[in-house]
């Protein structure tokens, strides 16, 4: 009821309705004086009930004294869209058996077919090099945006140590490897002739610039080897031998050896934390050749 007093007082009553407005406020001084806050409430309830014949003022709204708009009310959460109405990604929106398909699968079990492919679309890739690198030149755009991205976002280099390698370097490459490591530690570090991802002009061996643990597996410990494994995927790009998958690919850890698979692949792989081709298509392990 004190409250509706001093509401009336704020909108200008009459000078009537004021006086009355004094003399309730100073009765209820009193009482608070003789008796707390109960005595206070009778006393205001008494003087409201009394006889009092004169005029009232209104507790509407007035015309500069606009109603207040309730709030509208909160909506209720939504139900979670059906996972299953969610679009699942087209694993087969490319092939996985054609040497020009950018999901071409190459490993132990499944050599290049033709084994001496060569890809027709190779063009030199302009990043710095040891060895002036060719890629296909989808893959080549991509890597040129990631080494850009890598220097913006460390103030380090990259370069390239190997790209595109036909069928006869291959042949030269294994070969030395087995002169110098034996069959069986040849085959855990280089394909053989017609089963290297290599040949597809899509994988690339990459250092830090100057060429800090080059082609070693103290790569994965330096600042060049980590953002490539964190970021690779952004660019399209896949770390293909992977330390704790030697049973699936069938080669040692290679953190310098990155596979182009274009933007969608590679972003599904890392959203779902698949890590090698042959588990993302189902596909046999290939720890040995067939």
């Amino acid at each position: 009821m004190l409250g509706i007093v001093l509401e009336q007082s704020r909108r200008g009553a009459s000078p009537r309705v004021r006086r009355r407005r004094t003399l309730v406020a100073a009765t209820a001084g009193l009482l608070v004086i003789a008796g707390g806050g109960a005595v206070i409430l009778g006393g205001l309830t008494g003087r409201a009930t009394s006889g009092d014949t004169g005029p009232t003022t209104s507790a509407a709204p007035t015309e500069t004294e606009p109603a207040i708009t309730p709030a509208e009310p909160r909506p209720s959460p939504s139900a979670s869209p059906d996972p299953a109405a969610a679009p699942t990604f087209d694993r087969e929106a490319h092939s996985i058996d054609d040497p020009n398909s950018i999901w071409v699968v190459v490993d132990k079990l499944r050599p290049l077919n033709p084994t001496d492919y060569s890809p027709g679309d190779l063009v030199d890739v302009p990043v710095p090099f040891q060895n002036k690198p060719q890629l296909r030149q989808e893959a080549s755009d991509a890597v040129v945006a990631l080494f850009a991205a890598f220097t913006a976002e460390t103030g380090l280099a990259l370069q390239s140590q190997s790209a595109f390698r036909s069928f006869d370097a291959q042949t030269r490459v294994y070969n030395n490897d087995l002169v110098n490591l034996g069959q069986a530690g040849a085959d855990l570090s280089t394909a053989r002739p017609g089963t290297s991802e290599h040949q597809t002009g899509l994988t690339i061996d990459i250092s830090a610039q100057p060429g800090e643990c080059s082609l070693n597996a103290c790569f994965a410990d330096t600042p060049h080897g980590q953002w490539l494994a964190a970021n690779a995927w952004r660019f399209g790009y896949l770390l293909r031998y992977p330390a704790d998958k030697i049973p699936v690919t069938g080669y040692e850890f290679e953190p310098w050896h990155f596979r182009y698979i274009g933007i969608d692949l590679a972003t599904e792989m890392h959203n779902t934390g698949v890590t090698t081709l042959e588990e993302f298509f189902g596909l046999p392990a290939a720890p040995s050749y067939g």
